[in-house]
């Protein structure tokens, strides 16, 4: 008997949005992916609900401004009553990052930005960045639904696109402690668990967490409001000091620099890291050149493997790194690829994570 070959199920989309260029802006996006099968779209929730009647999606993307009935009543009922993974599609200004937060609050696994023109090079990566989320999002643990298994990784840009690989003299010796973290899906509740935990004196801490632009800056001023310690936005230049947390901003990526006794932050554009911009990689590789062994670094929960090669990079340096376990992560994928570059230290629970971090600085 000849063995039967069976083909990875495509992951399946229903799209929900007021607008009708957005539908089939997106919809060609998502047509042009061969792991990805529109199975139909909706212009309001009403239309959605039959539309998942007749046949149940992987994934919804969702606006959340829509008439008749707003996205975040519709994403509370589907949430309640017959749990999807739903992606927020938002213009991700004002009111629009606010409600994408309160969405996120409401169990919505990722956020991306509604699709603009541009040029061909800007619509590449926005093709990339919204079909990886849709697959992330199917991959997700939402509710009680099982985990597909994940796709294969597809080739990329490593972090030598941004930084050159350090030579072995090339770590610069300090006593001040960094915490470094990497996050992508379920990240945004994941930080703000991990953030919460921390004490008033932390260490600096820098962070990429995938994200786009426009929405880190209303995402970090939420965690401030929650945090003892400060949480901002990086800008260029800033310092990393003890008691404040800096994110990098969307579409930026982020690098940790020292001059003296002084760390700091540099931001760069470049192209895709890992498929992504800003990338835990680039984070990763800059915390094992400019901190070496008084680095701390955290992997948590995202699909792919950004941070995996980072990471590994960081623990030759004389860091120690931490991973996001598998039971208490909406996605498993990037802290495996960490564990499986023997890159990781210690494995742990995200509610076990902060005060494991805060032992080891001091």
């Amino acid at each position: 008997m000849h063995p039967i070959l069976t083909t990875p199920s495509k992951t399946r989309v229903l799209i929900v949005d007021d607008s009708a260029s957005v539908r089939q802006s997106l919809k060609a996006i998502f047509e042009s992916d061969p792991e990805i099968e529109v199975i139909g779209t909706a212009a309001d929730p009403f239309v959605a609900v039959e539309r998942i009647k007749q046949q149940v999606p992987d994934v919804i993307t969702l606006d959340v401004e829509m008439p008749r009935m707003d996205g975040l009543t519709f994403l509370g009922r589907i949430m309640s009553q017959h749990p999807i993974p739903v992606v927020i599609c938002s213009t991700l200004t004002g009111e629009g990052s606010e409600t994408a937060l309160a969405a996120i609050e409401k169990g919505a696994v990722e956020v991306i930005a509604k699709p603009k023109l541009g040029t061909r090079e800007f619509f590449e990566e926005s093709r990339i960045r919204i079909c990886d989320a849709v697959k992330s999002a199917a991959r997700a643990r939402v509710g009680r639904r099982g985990r597909r298994p994940a796709p294969e990784v597809r080739p990329k840009l490593s972090a030598d696109a941004v930084l050159r690989k350090p030579g072995s003299g090339a770590m610069i010796e300090t006593t001040d402690k960094v915490i470094a973290v990497g996050a992508s899906t379920g990240g945004t509740e994941a930080l703000r668990d991990f953030l919460e935990a921390m004490p008033l004196d932390a260490p600096g801490i820098v962070i990429v967490q995938h994200m786009p632009e426009e929405f880190t800056a209303r995402f970090a001023k939420r965690l401030d409001g929650l945090c003892r310690i400060s949480v901002k936005e990086a800008a260029d230049g800033d310092s990393v000091i003890r008691g404040q947390a800096l994110i990098a901003p969307g579409n930026r990526h982020l690098l940790l620099k020292r001059s003296g006794a002084r760390y700091f932050v540099e931001l760069r554009d470049g192209p895709l890291v890992s498929r992504h911009r800003p990338s835990v990689d680039v984070l990763f590789r800059s915390a094992a050149r400019w901190g070496g062994r008084n680095v701390v670094g955290v992997i948590m929960t995202g699909m792919g493997d950004d941070g995996a090669k980072g990471m590994a990079e960081m623990k030759e340096a004389g860091a120690f790194n931490i991973a996001q376990d598998e039971a208490s992560c909406v996605v498993f994928g990037m802290p495996a690829e960490a564990i499986k570059r023997g890159a990781v230290d210690l494995v742990l629970p995200l509610d076990a994570i902060a005060h494991e971090v805060v032992c080891r600085c001091r």
